[in-house]
């Protein structure tokens, strides 16, 4: 019996309740104390020390034996409201619970309260209830709720999952949209069970909740999403499943009915219960069946290709875009303003759609520069010391802080750049990986292969990634065959000037050119390849005026500008 940690987590109380320590059966804690005398020490409970659980027969209730420190608390400074022991609710509070299936019992376990509340929806105070959320029995956050459905967590807050210290212990966790439908399924006996604190939305992946509690994941076996079954249902399983991993995930089926509680209202707690057990895995990694791909299928027939994603320039726009999933092989003579402009898409990547990039960029050196450049691109200015702790400077700050992560490594070898990659992927949700560039992350074993054999493996990990998680990985490759002409300039690169050649062109999904003319300040940049006809239109060129102070892009509509000089270095 370990008495110093449970699942990775630290105990903070061992034996909370002071019972019979190594015994298996014994009383129950929440119950016993209640009961006739002559029952009092009878011994309705069982106890699992090794997962620092108990259960009662007699109230059918799961308890924690211990309590359990934070395993990593965040760096950030959150507000932290008050907790207020308001549990004696309305009876009209009561009834409208029980209209919803849940009773007495789950509010007090739950700490359910109710009271005044300032909401902005409608601009005074409302009577609302209150879905506490704790975190090793410390209140982090509150959603309040209002008779009219108006919702608002505590500004300034940690965003976690609500009744995440209730996991602890389990080998399975149940993960739904929320708060009642969490009361729900611990109405029915299912304890660890977890609400995402603002519901789910159409098109956002920007699960910070998950990157705070991402530690009460690691060690389950089984992670079962019994979301709501609508578009932004679907939205927030596919990122969950992304995030945690396909191999451990199972879905749930509610039929007719939108969520648990509705399903609950109408078939009873034991048929709720039962919609776990019958949870199904996600379909097996790299096999499909028409079943599996049939929603998608039809969509396509109804709507045909889906738009990809594109990063806010309209002229580049109206020639190439990409979807997550691929990789973007971009190259160009040296110093042409390639990572640069890979700089400018990632930041125009996050500002239309919120995607965090990490950068595995031994060029990118010292990173402090690295993020001044990025942070000129999102502010659009040249920060200077008067800048340093004001709001405008504090803002884009955060900005660059929340949502850019940079591999720092002596070595880069392309294993650890992966898995590094796939850990951020888990834990900070990233949509985008750099690799800058390719040629100074390693990859083991190459050097006894032969040139073509090697590039062709390395750019099988990189697509075995970017399918595995979602992810859209840009590389950024230094040609190696550059042919000087008679009147001095240098032929235009291609894929194909890249060292492994035809590999390069034939695995790339697409193949990005870019070029900056120091002189006229201008860059050019040209879609060498894309792998589908509706996401760009091949050798088709955009043109820009570069500001070198912001960085910043200005789209140059019509130009005469023939090819850009390539001029000998």
């Amino acid at each position: 019996m370990n008495t110093t940690e449970i699942n990775g987590f630290e105990i903070d109380t061992f034996n909370q309740y002071d019972l019979n320590v190594g015994k298996r059966e014994g009383i129950c804690p929440l119950c016993s104390h209640t009961r006739q005398p002559k029952n009092q020490k009878a011994k309705c409970a069982m106890y699992d020390w090794d997962r620092g659980l108990g259960t009662c027969m007699n109230c059918n209730e799961v308890f924690q034996l211990h309590t359990f420190k934070r395993k990593s608390d965040s760096l950030k400074e959150y507000t932290k409201p008050e907790w207020k022991n308001n549990t004696s609710l309305s009876d009209n509070a009561i009834k409208w619970f029980e209209s919803r299936g849940i009773s007495q019992k789950t509010l007090v376990k739950m700490k359910i309260t109710e009271g005044k509340e300032f909401m902005p929806q409608t601009g005074k105070n409302e009577n609302t209830i209150q879905f506490n959320y704790f975190i090793n029995n410390e209140l982090i956050n509150i959603k309040y709720r209002d008779g009219r459905k108006n919702f608002k967590l505590v500004k300034g807050a940690e965003k976690v999952f609500y009744n995440i210290d209730r996991t602890i212990g389990h080998d399975y966790i149940v993960i739904v949209e929320g708060e009642m439908d969490t009361l729900s399924f611990v109405e029915s006996g299912i304890e660890p069970v977890v609400s995402v604190p603002n519901g789910a939305t159409i098109n956002n992946t920007n699960l910070d909740y998950l990157d705070s509690c991402i530690d009460y994941f690691e060690t389950k076996e089984k992670i079962i999403l019994a979301v709501d079954a609508d578009e932004a249902g679907l939205t927030l399983k596919q990122e969950l499943i992304r995030r945690l991993g396909a191999e451990r995930c199972f879905t749930v089926e509610f039929g007719v009915h939108k969520d648990a509680n509705e399903f609950l209202m109408e078939n009873g707690r034991s048929n709720l219960a039962g919609v776990i057990t019958k949870a199904k895995p996600v379909p097996i990694e790299n096999v499909v069946t028409l079943k599996d791909i049939n929603e998608e299928l039809e969509e396509f027939i109804y709507e045909g290709f889906k738009p990809g994603y594109q990063i806010g320039l309209n002229n580049f726009d109206s020639i190439f875009s990409t979807y997550t999933g691929q990789f973007i092989t971009v190259t160009g003579v040296p110093s042409s303003g390639k990572s640069d402009f890979v700089d400018r898409m990632v930041v125009g990547y996050y500002l239309k759609y919120g995607w965090k990039t990490a950068f595995a960029s031994p060029e990118n050196k010292p990173t402090f520069l690295h993020t001044h450049k990025l942070i000129r691109k999102i502010g659009g200015w040249m920060p200077n010391k008067d800048d340093i702790g004001t709001e405008r400077w504090n803002n884009v700050i955060s900005k660059v802080n929340d949502n850019f992560y940079f591999i720092e490594n002596e070595r880069y070898d392309l294993d650890a750049v992966l898995s590094k990659g796939a850990e951020l992927v888990k834990r900070k949700g990233i949509k985008c990986l750099v690799v800058d560039p390719y040629n100074k992350v390693k990859m083991q074993g190459a050097s006894a292969m032969s040139i073509p054999d090697a590039t062709m493996e390395y750019l099988t990990r990189i697509e075995a990634f970017a399918k595995k998680y979602d992810v859209l990985v840009i590389i950024v490759a230094h040609p190696t065959k550059m042919y000087k002409k008679e009147d001095g300039t240098i032929d235009e690169p291609t894929m194909y000037s890249i060292k492994g050649g035809g590999e390069w062109y034939d695995a790339s999904y697409h193949g990005l050119l870019v070029h900056r003319n120091y002189e006229q300040k201008t860059v050019k940049v040209k879609v060498l390849k894309v792998k589908f006809q509706n996401l760009g239109e091949n050798q088709a060129e955009a043109h820009f005026k570069w500001d070198h102070i912001s960085g910043d892009y200005v789209p140059i509509e019509e130009t005469n500008v023939d090819t850009m000089p390539w001029e000998v270095d």
